[in-house]
């Protein structure tokens, strides 16, 4: 029976894709789970599979067509006994569905979706609703993290949420049940196909063995935006104690603020998983250890460093900058950008300085193969910098740096920053770099050894400004703006030569930054 498969919820507020490439094509038979076609939404590209076995009888896009959520996106003849199938819904694919014995009423199992591409699993970081909750559709249900960012997964449905299928904490797989739904006005009872048929008894023995009760922290559930939640989560304070003073008792941030300063007894009132972290009464033994699994965006990290330092022979080189010029410059157009809604930090010259000098020297924005037999060469000068966020460090890129002024750059690093820091970064941000910048100086310290951000060829660290004495044209002391910048570089392309002409030219832009008006196009 030819069905139409409705385009699904792709993300939270996504409302259309672009249509990147067809990987199958009319007449075509498909398998469950097989994908059918890579989207591009304006956070993350995503494979869309399908959901049976069949033959894919009508595209309904082509490449680069804009194709909309919750409407038909291709037709598909299923296999399988053609007088089972119901017709589906208008505007959505038809759910999986169990039955209650018992009960009239039907549950549906909401499976998670693709939430980023080559992404299979991701992490419980908090449950928004609980058992018995009624949802609204496109209301945040659950926010996970994968390797790469954190991000909410919203219902599809109205209706009421029946069961849990994993507790905070808990690894969920792409494609499995995440909850099931009660929905509003219930479900028509129907034979599914045997691709997604789920019996009573198999959703009860799966809800038994992974749902946790209802939290203690989630009875007389909170409202709060998922920012505030992030704040209450990173002070250790369970939501669902703090008063309200928004509207209909929304938590707001200033009350996570005042609960944490003024309320002696919170630590008494947090969530029971957190009572291993308290500070051990004095006069106690202590000794304990605490063991944690490394998950989610700092586990990619460390398997991402391993295999850079394993894999690239690296080489450490060192100087001095004097930043006196360029930090009066900034200071000086700051405020004058400041009303014009720009925030204009020193980074945005660092990053625009070294397009610059990458023009001379292309073999710093070059990458090698794995085995080093070609070397490729990028005209675009994607420069990343990486941010240090509560879920790891994130390296997102600024694209074409070459062809953009100081100030685009600046509003890209504002974006970039703040989406980092909320671990949302769309994957098209973190893709395709070609040299990175790591500001250690913001932090502390002054030298480091970085890791290159395979398969770049190169990256540097960026070393605290301090102010030092040093001597003038005529053999005066002065006070002086200092920063060191440390460069990793990959040995098999760029020799020591090289690495120091290209950082010479570099600071001979930043020291003097007037300079970087003759060269720019």
């Amino acid at each position: 029976m030819s069905k139409d498969f409705i385009l699904p919820d792709i993300g939270e507020g996504i409302v259309e894709c672009e249509i990147v490439e067809w990987l199958v094509a009319e007449g075509d038979q498909v398998k469950e789970d097989q994908p059918v076609v890579e989207v591009m939404t304006d956070k993350a590209m995503v494979e869309i599979p399908a959901k049976e076995d069949g033959v894919v009888e009508k595209l309904y896009y082509a490449k680069g067509d804009i194709a909309k959520v919750h409407e038909p996106l291709f037709r598909i003849n299923a296999g399988g006994d053609a007088t089972e199938e119901q017709p589906t819904e208008e505007a959505k694919p038809a759910p999986e569905q169990t039955r209650d014995s018992g009960s009239a009423a039907a549950t549906t199992d909401f499976i998670l979706p693709d939430i980023g591409e080559g992404i299979v699993e991701c992490e419980i970081v908090e449950w928004l609703v609980s058992e018995g909750d009624q949802v609204k559709e496109d209301q945040p249900v659950v926010e996970v993290m994968t390797d790469k960012a954190t991000v909410e997964i919203p219902a599809k449905d109205d209706g009421v949420v029946v069961k849990l299928y994993h507790k905070k904490g808990d690894i969920a797989e792409v494609h499995k049940p995440l909850f099931a739904l009660q929905p509003a006005g219930g479900v028509e009872s129907a034979p599914s196909t045997s691709a997604t048929q789920k019996t009573t008894t198999d959703a009860s023995a799966k809800a038994e063995a992974t749902a946790e009760p209802p939290a203690k922290a989630r009875q007389g559930k909170a409202i709060a935006s998922p920012a505030v939640r992030r704040l209450a989560r990173e002070n250790d304070i369970n939501i669902a104690d703090v008063p309200g003073s928004g509207k209909k008792g929304r938590v707001l941030k200033q009350d996570i603020e005042a609960f944490k300063s003024g309320d002696a007894t919170a630590a008494s009132r947090t969530d029971d998983a957190h009572a291993s972290d308290a500070a051990p009464a004095a006069g106690t033994t202590t000794g304990g250890t605490r063991t944690e699994a490394i998950r989610g965006v700092k586990a990619a990290m460390a398997k991402q460093m391993m295999k850079s330092v394993s894999t690239i022979p690296h080489f450490t080189y060192a100087d001095e900058f004097d930043v006196t010029d360029l930090i009066a410059l900034r200071e000086k157009l700051k405020e004058q950008y400041k009303e014009k809604g720009i925030r204009l930090t020193v980074m945005p010259f660092f990053i625009k300085a070294l397009s610059l000098a990458l023009k001379e020297f292309p073999v710093m924005n070059a990458q090698v193969n794995e085995d080093c037999t070609e070397i490729t060469y990028f005209d675009d000068h994607n420069i990343g910098m990486a941010v240090d966020t509560k879920i790891g460090l994130l390296v997102p890129n600024v694209k074409q740096v070459q062809n953009k002024s100081i100030i685009d750059v600046a509003n890209e690093v504002t974006r970039l920053t703040q989406a980092a820091r909320e671990g949302k970064v769309p994957q098209a941000d973190m893709k395709g770099g070609t040299i990175s910048i790591s500001n250690i100086g913001v932090i502390g310290g002054t030298v480091a050894t970085p890791i290159i951000n395979k398969p770049e060829a190169a990256i540097v660290a960026l070393g605290k400004v301090q102010e030092l004495p040093r001597f003038d044209a005529n053999g005066n002391v002065v006070a002086r703006k200092i920063m060191t910048v440390s460069w990793s570089g990959d040995h098999r392309i760029i020799d020591g030569g090289t690495i120091a002409r290209f950082n010479k030219r570099w600071q001979e832009f930043l020291e003097d930054p007037t300079s970087m008006l003759v060269n720019m196009v």
